[in-house]
């Protein structure tokens, strides 16, 4: 008689097994997540101090050395940081020392500019770009012409006075309403917009000497207005050359107000830095736009 064998009884402890293999899983996973973290502590160091840096610059920390998170001390490259501005809805985004000094422009400019803000002619307001000096075109032009009146020329001796003495960038922009013209110096309100915002960035270099590195000119014809072209006075607010002090700042001043203020007014000085020299001698061999005809209007007013 064969012998029966016995049977294998199975262990009742394999989960053991398994439970170990997920432990040691799940211990793995965590030294991965923890080497991680470390080595995003580093990224996180860098882009805080390139914010920092750029907020900086904003005025909006103060200018000094900084600690990163790991505790080193690090000092802020001003110089190598450009300043942007910054935009949040219609407010400007700017930094107090601009907002202030653009407050004090708007104040000097009003005392300056009484009369013809109450005709209407020159109107202030800071925008979300900056300080909006706007000029209209009854008072300083011409219908169809890119040169200012002669007699608004001390209104734009008065603006220039007070611009050349501040740091801030210029943006000069030239806009007409929607009605077309067609003359034989202006093919459109293209070029008569340019044209004057150029002329105006002349009269700024070469009567007033300020520096071309502030300077920008730009036209925009009809398509920034600032109220409805379907009626006689919509149009006549469209039809304007705005002056825009900007939160940046690109080259030197002409005068600081502590000299102005201390010294008697002078004649204004030949341009000294060479790029105010080639600026004008290129400005120079550019034809001056002449005054139109009384006879031959821009174009039919409504």
């Amino acid at each position: 008689m064969r012998r029966r064998r016995r049977g294998h009884n199975p262990g009742h402890e394999r989960w053991l097994v398994s439970y170990a293999d997920f432990i040691t899983l799940l211990f793995a996973f965590f030294v991965v997540l923890y080497a991680s973290s470390r080595a995003d502590q580093k990224k996180q160091a860098q882009i805080s101090q390139a914010i920092h840096s750029a907020f900086q610059v904003l005025g909006l920390f103060p200018a000094s050395s900084s600690k990163t998170p790991d505790g080193k001390a690090t000092k802020t490259p001003d110089q190598s940081v450009m300043p942007v501005n910054i935009i949040l809805g219609d407010d400007l985004a700017a930094s107090p020392r601009a907002l202030e000094d653009f407050e004090r422009i708007r104040r000097k400019l009003a005392d300056r500019l009484s009369n013809q803000i109450a005709t209407h002619i020159v109107a202030l307001r800071i925008g979300r770009e900056g300080l909006v000096i706007s000029l209209r075109e009854a008072g300083f032009y011409d219908s169809g012409s890119a040169v200012p009146h002669r007699s608004s020329q001390s209104s734009l001796d008065q603006i220039a006075e007070v611009l050349a003495a501040s740091p801030w960038d210029i943006r000069i922009e030239g806009h007409t309403d929607n009605v077309p013209i067609h003359t034989a110096q202006f093919d459109s309100n293209w070029e008569l917009s340019t044209a004057r915002a150029s002329e105006l960035a002349r009269f700024f270099i070469l009567r007033h000497t300020i520096a071309p590195q502030r300077l920008s000119a730009s036209g925009y014809a009809e398509f920034h207005p600032v109220a409805s072209n379907a009626t006689p006075e919509g149009r006549a607010v469209n039809r304007r050359v705005d002056i825009i002090v900007l939160p940046r700042i690109s080259g030197t001043p002409s005068a600081s107000p502590a000299t102005q203020t201390q010294t008697q007014p002078q004649p204004p000085v030949q341009p000294q830095t060479q790029a105010q020299a080639q600026a004008v001698s290129q400005l120079a061999h550019l034809p001056s736009a002449p005054l139109p005809a009384h006879d031959s209007p821009r174009r039919n007013q409504p």
